[in-house]
């Protein structure tokens, strides 16, 4: 994503003020939870005793479920900034239908982030990397 884009997206999603050296965290985080999500979505496939991961395979819960429908809504014009982004793993064979999610689940869990920094400290505009981190831990704790 473009340093604009990701501003402008930040701005937007919670009303804060990001810079291109919070975009590398961004894209580490960003890759990491969906690799998270494509684990546990093979495991689930597997389980089921299929080779091809489906959509509903991915474990998509109410409040992800909501971050992607306000994504859908406020940034689809995102999603194939974050289809490219966002990396496939080798191992794993995704549907047409679960390709399709990759980038809108991306955006959800990036709309979320956003919004949790506002949970953290609701006046804050800059994050800085104390509230990176604990956004960070919080996401893992959860997805």
């Amino acid at each position: 994503m473009n340093v604009s884009r990701f501003e402008h997206f930040f701005r937007t999603a919670a009303s804060l003020d990001v810079d291109k050296d919070d975009l590398k965290r961004y894209n580490d985080f960003i890759d990491q939870q969906v690799q998270d999500m494509y684990l546990m979505a093979g495991v689930t496939a597997k389980t089921n005793a299929r080779d091809v991961v489906q959509a509903y395979d991915f474990p998509i819960t109410k409040g992800l479920q909501e971050r992607i429908r306000e994504f859908d809504k406020l940034f689809a014009d995102l999603e194939d900034v974050l289809d490219a982004m966002v990396a496939r793993p080798p191992d794993i064979t995704l549907s047409e239908e679960a390709e399709a999610w990759v980038p809108r689940i991306a955006g959800g869990i990036s709309v979320g982030l956003a919004r949790t920094f506002k949970i953290i400290e609701p006046g804050l505009v800059n994050p800085q990397t104390r509230h990176w981190e604990s956004a960070f831990r919080l996401f893992d704790l959860l997805l």
